[in-house]
């Protein structure tokens, strides 16, 4: 059928390599022009290209020139020059697709050329890699040939302080791991100064591993989390003071609202308690908010209505169903002020600041591109989450690589003592091999059987990087033995010792089939790489998860028929199709799991970019934020006024509960009265009580300089901002957690978590506004006004491993540093004998 379609419709993959070929040909043609140039002619071409960039050009005008320069400055400064195919998938990475090329292929040469080429419009490329030693690897060869056309590069890794990531950043082309690009994102949207960001606006980025990244780390989204500074004692105390109050008297309960405030007694009262000057101080907006939330513990929730109290812990009661929410927390503080109330424990644990997915990080660069060895088979889940077709590209040579047959053993033991038997006699031929486990246990199993059988060999289970990379690059050496775990060693070449192609190249042996055909692929081609020869055989048994979850009953019925030992193995293409088949819905499954996780991030994304944007807009401005401020004082009116006048008959509008409000949170009692009120229609309210504010806001700014009044108005933004955006993602993740027993009221979760997450940002801006309306209009200002980190002690989280803090020093490219000077990655060497070689 497959190829029928392709008969009539045409190969897909060759169209697009025929049209990239025809801008391959046209660098080949200029070839022997860019050949003649000196190297300071060549250098020159940079600062040309970047002047008829700013005069208009784009850069698909200048793509055959820049790659022709790139090309001849890599074959004078590498001693390398990229082959045609390698041209063609470097085209393919420009327009922002996926160029699946074969191990030993040259990715990382061919993308020198998209970053070059980007790098000339002077807003940045990142080159993201699996881990640091290939970003750290590939900065310093590639950065070879960018620092010789003139281009800066860094180096963006764990455990740099912001002025050394910043710097990083700042370069040309900067390299880093998909988890620093991710957390340095998140982190920049927590600074309270924007010098203290580090990155630029996302624009291009070709990912290493492609598949790798936004493939099998997509399920585990980025978090920072941190505790939150909710201590117990304080919640105490605010119970303690809050308890001898009386309603009217010390505060006012609207029950329309649900909302209490204290009056001027009550504020008097507790001034006295906590004895403090101004319950209003900057200082004191910490216990301000614990008191508000131990009055709405006492007032608004009521046990056995709102909550219940089950095995000493409170449990929300749904309003609407009746039923218990269990694992639901009350945000903000309102459930520890319960807590506190009803004696039990105070609970105090960690908030997620801020998180995202990997597949909302990338989305958000102006143009993502990527490569790998092996993309085809989630070409559908590329094309529909990233917009980018994956595009084979041909190898330079033929692939002699022989794959045999699966041998398909009863058990277990059999499987392993084949693997053990085939290592032993490719060892004692001298024939290097490579023994793929999908588990780190199998390695540790195979590592155990071997020293017994008498084969040196090396373990390589991903534990260390810097030593994987040198296990990796000898694992083609005559007698050599590896096992590593399938996963380990991506990015990094074997390339075969001396007369180790006469023995056959080297030998790949798979112990397991991965659930993923890419991972088994990534396996195979480590051998066989730019026409060497090489050997490809995985070793399977009956009893290997794979086959134990895919029907390998018969399987195993039919060789205990056939009277089949642990010493027959089944040599079969049906077999090894089967297993394909198994691998196929796994790989479904995966893909479903992976796009349920981004539908739900995304309701949390769209929230996450309009708080982001808002809160740079106010770190960003030197402008006055008093327009921002009266609008969320209009709006926060304009519901308190609505909520008391929707009665058709104005007497029954409660005139007095909107003075109350605005005693308690924007005026003074002198300021206005219910007869300033009366016979006015609502919004002549909101407008009446507006211009009082304004007035009061004018006084405020004459007491203070210009500066000090717009820093008052960013300290009061930032800080409100940050409480209520944690608080609400805190909220978020807990309702993720929970959302999936709708289910069994055979209602949508995702649609629920969408409605659910609306209802509940509109509730946080709503709370914002009212915390910046009441701080701006009744805080006292002080001189010495700093802004201030809501959560401190925060760490990154991936995939649930919080994040390995290491001081190393970054290495930068510079240009300034002399040969006999010490190198400035730190490692004590003059730079001529370290970086400088």
């Amino acid at each position: 059928m497959a190829g029928l379609l392709t008969k009539i419709f045409g190969d897909g993959n060759q169209k697009q390599l025929n049209r990239l070929q025809k801008q391959v040909e046209q660098i080949e043609a200029v070839e022997p022009d860019y050949e003649k140039l000196s190297d300071s002619e060549l250098k020159q071409k940079t600062d040309e290209f970047k002047e008829r960039y700013v005069n208009g050009e784009t850069l698909d005008d200048m793509l055959v020139e820049a790659y022709a320069v790139v090309r001849e400055a890599s074959k004078r400064v590498l001693g390398m020059r990229p082959f045609p195919v390698q041209l063609v998938g470097a085209v393919a990475l420009h327009e922002g697709n996926i160029a699946e090329m074969k191990t030993g292929e040259g990715k990382t040469l061919a993308s020198a050329m998209p970053s070059y080429l980007n790098a000339l419009g002077g807003e940045g490329v990142h080159i993201i890699t699996v881990n640091e030693y290939l970003a750290d690897r590939d900065a310093k060869e590639m950065g070879r040939l960018f620092e010789f056309l003139g281009l800066t590069v860094g180096l963006n890794v764990n455990g740099l302080t912001k002025e050394e990531k910043r710097a990083a950043y700042y370069c040309d082309i900067t390299y880093g791991t998909n988890n620093e690009y991710g957390f340095d994102y998140l982190r920049d949207n927590m600074v309270l100064y924007k010098e203290q960001m580090a990155q630029r606006p996302l624009n291009f980025a070709i990912i290493d591993e492609v598949d790798s990244i936004l493939i099998d780390e997509a399920r585990t989204p980025l978090i920072i989390s941190g505790s939150a500074k909710k201590s117990a004692s304080m919640y105490q105390q605010a119970d303690g003071f809050v308890s001898r109050l009386k309603k009217d008297t010390d505060f006012t309960y609207d029950e329309k609202t649900k909302g209490v405030q204290l009056t001027e007694e009550g504020i008097n009262k507790a001034e006295r308690y906590f004895q403090i000057e101004n319950l209003f101080d900057l200082n004191h907006v910490t216990l301000t908010h614990h008191i508000n939330q131990a009055l709405k513990a006492h007032a608004s929730m009521h046990r056995d209505t709102d909550y219940v109290i089950e095995e000493s812990e409170v449990v929300i009661v749904d309003q609407f169903t009746g039923r218990l929410m269990k694992g639901r927390r009350y945000s903000n503080g309102l459930h520890q002020a319960i807590e506190a109330k009803e004696g039990l424990q105070i609970q105090n644990e960690s908030m997620t600041l801020a998180s995202i997915t990997f597949q909302n990080f990338f989305r958000m660069y102006n143009k993502l591109s990527g490569m790998t060895g092996t993309a085809k088979t989630e070409e559908e889940e590329f094309r529909n989450i990233y917009n980018m077709d994956v595009i084979a590209i041909p190898t330079n040579q033929p692939i002699i690589r022989d794959d045999r047959a699966d041998m398909i053993y009863k058990t277990m033991d059999g499987k392993f003592r084949a693997v053990v038997e085939s290592i032993k006699d490719a060892y004692e031929a001298g024939q290097p091999v490579l023994v793929g486990t999908v588990a780190v246990e199998t390695s540790e199993l195979i590592s155990k059987l071997l020293t017994k059988a008498g084969v040196k060999h090396n373990v390589l289970n991903a534990k260390n990087h810097y030593r994987e990379a040198e296990i990796i690059e000898n694992a083609g050496q005559k007698k050599a033995v590896t096992i590593a775990t399938n996963m380990a060693g991506r990015g990094t070449d074997i390339k075969l010792g001396e007369g180790v192609k006469e023995l056959g190249g080297l030998a790949v042996i798979g112990t397991e089939r991965h659930e993923s055909r890419r991972i088994d692929n990534q396996l195979r081609g480590r051998s066989g790489r730019q026409g060497d020869p090489g050997m490809s055989l995985f070793y399977l048994s009956m009893e290997d998860e794979l086959m134990r979850r895919f029907g390998s009953d018969n399987l195993r019925n039919m060789m205990e028929r056939l009277g089949m030992d642990d010493t027959q193995p089944i040599e079969s293409k049906m077999v090894s199709r089967a297993v394909e088949s198994a691998q196929k819905r796994v790989e479904g499954n995966n893909f479903d799991a992976r796009k349920t996780v981004l539908s739900y991030d995304d309701v949390l994304r769209e929230q996450r970019e309009i708080i982001y944007k808002q809160r740079f807009e106010v770190i960003d401005s030197d402008e006055n934020l008093r327009e921002i401020i009266e609008n969320m004082i209009v709006s926060t009116l304009e519901r308190i006024v609505g909520t008391h006048t929707q009665d058709d008959l104005d007497e029954n509008w409660n005139l007095e509960a909107i003075t109350e409000y605005v005693y308690g949170n924007l005026l003074d009692q002198e300021d206005i009265s219910v007869n300033d009120l009366k016979g006015k229609e609502p919004d002549e309210i909101t407008d009446t009580i507006m211009e009082k504010v304004r007035a009061r806001y004018d006084e405020k700014q004459e007491e203070l300089s210009e500066e000090q009044m717009r820093e008052f108005e960013k300290v009061i933004l930032l800080r409100t901002v940050d409480t209520k955006w944690m608080d609400h993602i805190d909220q978020m993740d807990q309702l993720r957690q929970g959302i999936h027993l709708r289910a069994y009221g055979q209602n949508d979760p995702l649609r629920e978590y969408q409605m659910e997450g609306f209802a509940m940002f509109e509730e946080m801006v709503a709370n914002i506004e009212e915390e910046v309306s009441r701080y701006v209009m009744k805080a006292q200002i002080r001189d010495n006004l700093q802004r201030q980190e809501v959560v401190k002690n925060t760490q990154a989280v991936s995939g649930g491993q919080e994040e390995k803090k290491k001081s190393r020093k970054p290495y930068v490219k510079k240009d300034d540093v002399g040969r006999n000077e010490p190198c400035p990655c730190g490692s004590g060497k003059k730079y001529k004998n370290c970086h400088g070689k």
